[in-house]
């Protein structure tokens, strides 16, 4: 599907160029709440090989979870890795992975941070913004804040503060893991994006979306292993 982005910018950039651009498109992201009606849900991870980044996007019908569509696309990289710019990196080819679906799904859960970073414009908030559709980051760890641990019930959150302001919140999703890291990303609150995570969690740590994007995400030996690993329910 041709992809048509809201924003479009350059991608060779120097990195004070691309801290310039964070600190311009942040102001277009949006908090509110998410689509009171949500029919699919995707997820988004990247994963490197040497100088390439591979990313997959699945695509799940929303509240079954059914695997309905997935995509992969390997780009060479052409950014360094510098934290707090890796959007810059990543992007690329998750924009070149959304091209090779049917539909966008109406929500995106992207692997890493949304407002949780420190020019408040993560990838989450990048894409969704790009996208001008509704993301939300799911991170493995923080990258900025602090927080008490959450409770240990599945569901239990605890605020993440940095500079002053709540920039998302940490959810147990799992008994005796690590909490996840929640943020908008755009067009999301994050009431209603920890309430779609838990709808779309499954007894693992991370939710169905991106647990499968993080699978594909994987450089497989072939093309075969890799759709058998996205759409084995036991997986």
């Amino acid at each position: 599907m041709p992809l048509t982005l809201c924003h479009s910018h350059a991608w060779q950039l120097t990195p004070e160029q691309a801290i310039a651009l964070q600190n311009k498109l942040r102001a277009l992201v949006s908090i509110e709440p998410l689509p009171a009606v949500i029919h699919s849900v995707g997820g988004v991870d990247v994963s490197f090989r040497a100088d390439r980044a591979r990313a997959a996007l699945v695509v799940l019908a929303y509240p079954s979870l059914q695997a309905v569509d997935s995509a992969t696309a390997e780009v060479e990289l052409s950014f360094p890795y510098i934290p707090g710019l890796l959007s810059f990196r990543e992007l690329p080819a998750v924009l070149a992975a959304l091209e090779r679906v049917g539909q966008l799904p109406d929500v995106l859960m992207v692997d890493g941070q949304g407002i949780a970073h420190p020019r408040r414009f993560g990838i989450a908030s990048h894409l969704g913004v790009l996208l001008d559709r509704p993301t939300i980051g799911v991170a493995k760890s923080p990258l900025v804040g602090s927080y008490a641990p959450p409770a240990e019930s599945v569901g239990s959150t605890a605020e993440i503060w940095h500079a002053g302001e709540v920039v998302g919140l940490a959810l147990r999703t799992r008994l005796r893991s690590k909490p996840l890291i929640i943020s908008v990303g755009h067009r999301a609150d994050l009431p209603t994006a920890v309430q779609l995570v838990m709808a779309c969690t499954r007894g693992y740590r991370l939710p169905e979306p991106t647990r499968l994007a993080h699978q594909l995400a994987a450089w497989p030996t072939t093309e075969s292993g890799a759709q058998q690993q996205l759409f084995d329910p036991q997986a």
